[in-house]
């Protein structure tokens, strides 16, 4: 086990998100194998100690921008499916932190000369398109429980994997490229997003029948969290 997860098992434990015994910490200790890959995979380390290549985050920075196009998409679908008026005004929400986090992917990739347009010129990864249609699939499908399910892993499991970052005994701040990455997830904006998003999974499994859908609930949040990590790992090869 990496010197960082043990730091951070305290966190991990008694986070924040979700409520003791509500779906979303269940399905996170039923996936626990798959959610310590993904949410301390060597390319999250790296970002942490500042030692992750800049060719390797910027692979990730390029695909992640077409995930996001996606994922808004996704996002749309659930308002789309939303169960009342309050749910559609926190997917109006979520959808407009995504765009945010997509503004700050733009100035990342400026500095590299590469504008928005040339951004969305490039052809997505295997493991992007694995993901986001999956996730599409997922919600296309099924409930709006399904779809929540399968938007999780990467909604909230970014807010921990920052707090996990900060946490770390190999947290580099000086000249650390990626100060700005891990500010974004790692601040109240993003944290209060991810909160919601683990007590809207909770309230969901309470209203549309969680507890007998626990299997194939688990699965396809174990399924999102190994897309994940494939994704990092898309970037390490970059």
């Amino acid at each position: 086990m990496p010197s960082g997860e043990r730091a951070c098992g305290a966190t991990l434990l008694d986070s924040e998100y979700g409520a003791p015994g509500g779906l979303f910490r269940r399905l996170k200790q039923a996936c626990a194998a798959e959610w310590r890959a993904y949410t301390w995979h060597p390319f999250v380390q790296g970002i942490a100690d500042g030692t992750l290549p800049l060719t390797a985050f910027k692979r990730y920075l390029v695909q992640d921008y077409l995930f996001l196009v996606q994922f808004v998409r996704a996002q749309a679908l659930a308002a789309y499916k939303a169960e009342s008026l309050d749910a559609f005004r926190e997917k109006s929400g979520a959808i407009g932190a995504l765009l945010h986090e997509m503004t700050l992917h733009v100035g990342y990739c400026a500095e590299w000369g590469l504008s928005e347009q040339a951004v969305l010129n490039e052809p997505e990864a295997a493991e992007t398109v694995a993901y986001t249609r999956w996730v599409l699939d997922r919600g296309m499908a099924g409930d709006i429980l399904d779809l929540e399910v399968a938007l999780a892993p990467c909604t909230v499991g970014y807010g921990e994997i920052a707090l996990m970052i900060e946490a770390s005994p190999t947290r580099s701040r000086d000249d650390n490229p990626y100060e700005s990455w891990i500010a974004m997830y790692a601040g109240a904006e993003y944290q209060a997003l991810a909160r919601g998003a683990a007590a809207r999974l909770d309230a969901l499994g309470e209203s549309h029948g969680g507890a007998a859908r626990f299997a194939s609930l688990s699965a396809d949040f174990a399924k999102a969290a190994r897309l994940e990590a494939e994704f990092w790992q898309m970037g390490l090869r970059g």
